[in-house]
């Protein structure tokens, strides 16, 4: 029997169910269906349980370098199965949130693996799902008038290095660890690899971080991927750029030996693999229409739209932003567009990205060298933390501010952040960049003293010739 829908979302991580949620709200009868939990990648394996881990290393370090607060303590040990025990919880109790969330919207469940047909009895359009189960039961057919694909990522392998999940180990297998390794080898300088090595060093743990290109944090302005090199330096992180890794000289001996290009050879207990994230659009049934695969993502339209129509594609599978909250903007305007609505749309630009660990990176708009090449004219300022009271207060003066604006227009193009706790600001320059803020009025807001908040103005009033502190 097959049983219509007005929408069915394949996969239920954070871009599926509030799709799956705001496609109830308006009325529309939904399904998700989902081969493994609700909450998907971000908060099983990603974005919940790492910042768990970062914040328990973050308090440990605190404590290690209590002296300087003038409080005495005896040496704390770092205690890894409380600390998972901690991060499993936090995790058990959001994805108990979503289930609930979930539930009351009145959404239908299909908990099995998704798969499109093509044209068939059921449907002259590609689009029709059969749900597969791993326990005999037989296929369900569904028969949607939309589709929305939010299958989601996973881990990018090395060509030649097999992930054995013991001494080669990617960032799933590291949320799960036993024990910590005394030296670990992290191959790729993104954003995984950096809140990986933040957590690593933290904790004691010796770190290799090996990255392709000739800086880390590729597509992040290149000033901050200067400050963030200089702090993991520091911190005694071994940093290797303009690197890569020849698998063939890969051996496994009780620990990892493996030799780069250019013949430096590393060693350590542990490789983790943080290349990047995949499309799962593998099995799915792509074949079975006409949706056009662009860089092994799925090319979409302004609206998430595929080449067929009726069928969407938000998230990780889609070739932009893998952020969850880039997903959750998505989900918003593929529903919008479904029921006919005008979705607010934004360029992916105005999407913030972080970097999470000790030092944390917060960035929106254009970095320094995009502005230069589609603007020309802009003014750079820089303002330090040094210059803010509560970084003083809190102990990390380390980083700065740095503001992007458009000399004709006045207009903010480009704002980054690094320093501690810095995650935090970058909503308030999200929302005047929303609202094509300029720098004079973001200079104008109020922020309170003491705060950290304090170094979005002092950046803002050096950009308009008016700078008082920094």
């Amino acid at each position: 029997m097959a049983i219509e829908y007005d929408v069915v979302i394949l996969g239920g991580g954070t871009g599926g169910y509030v799709a799956a949620v705001r496609a109830a709200q308006n009325g529309l009868k939904t399904a998700i269906v989902e081969k493994e939990k609700l909450g998907g990648t971000c908060l099983h394996k990603g974005c919940i349980p790492t910042k768990a881990l970062l914040k328990s290393s973050e308090v440990y370090k605190t404590i290690r370098n209590a002296e300087y607060f003038g409080i005495d303590v005896e040496e704390p040990v770092f205690n890894l199965e409380k600390v998972m025990e901690r991060k499993e919880k936090i995790v058990d109790n959001l994805f108990k949130g979503v289930k609930g969330l979930v539930s009351s919207a009145d959404i239908d469940i299909y908990d099995g693996f998704g798969r499109i047909l093509g044209p068939s009895i059921f449907s002259p359009m590609a689009g029709s799902i059969s749900v597969e189960y791993d326990d005999g039961r037989e296929n369900t057919l569904l028969v949607p008038k939309n589709v929305i694909l939010a299958t989601g990522s996973s881990p990018r392998m090395l060509p030649g290095i097999p992930v054995d999940g013991e001494y080669v180990i990617t960032s799933d297998n590291a949320l799960n660890m036993k024990k910590l390794p005394s030296s670990i080898i992290i191959v790729g300088a993104g954003v995984i690899g950096i809140e990986w090595a933040s957590f690593y060093r933290s904790v004691g743990v010796e770190v290799t971080l090996i990255e392709a290109g000739e800086q880390i944090l590729p597509g992040f302005d290149q000033d901050i991927a200067k400050e963030m090199s200089k702090y993991l330096t520091r911190n005694g992180v071994k940093l290797h750029t303009n690197t890569s890794i020849n698998s063939e000289s890969f051996l496994i001996d009780n620990g990892i030996k493996v030799t780069a290009f250019d013949d430096s050879t590393f060693n350590a207990d542990q490789l983790l693999v943080a290349i990047g994230r995949k499309a799962n659009i593998s099995n799915i049934g792509i074949e079975n229409t006409d949706i056009q695969i662009t860089n092994d993502f799925i090319h979409v339209n302004q609206y998430c739209q595929s080449k067929e129509s009726h069928i969407y594609a938000i998230g990780d599978v889609n070739g932009g932003k893998q952020l969850a909250h880039a997903a959750t903007y998505e989900a918003n305007v593929a529903v919008s567009h479904i029921t006919g609505n005008s979705p607010s749309l934004l360029n992916e630009t105005d999407i913030p990205s972080c970097v999470y660990g000790e030092m944390e990176i917060a960035s929106v708009g254009l970095t320094e060298e995009e502005a230069r090449n589609q603007f020309g004219q802009v003014k750079i300022n820089r303002t330090s933390m040094k210059a803010i009271g509560k970084a003083h207060v809190n102990g990390s003066t380390d980083g700065f501010a740095k503001i992007i604006i458009d000399e004709k227009t006045d207009d903010i193009i480009g704002f980054h952040l690094i320093g501690k706790g810095v995650t935090e600001l970058i909503g308030q320059v999200s929302l005047a960049k929303y609202f094509d803020g300029s720098g004079l009025e973001l200079s104008e807001s109020i922020n309170p003293h003491p705060s950290l908040s304090e170094v979005i103005s002092e950046a803002a009033l050096a950009a308009e010739g008016r700078k008082i502190h920094g």
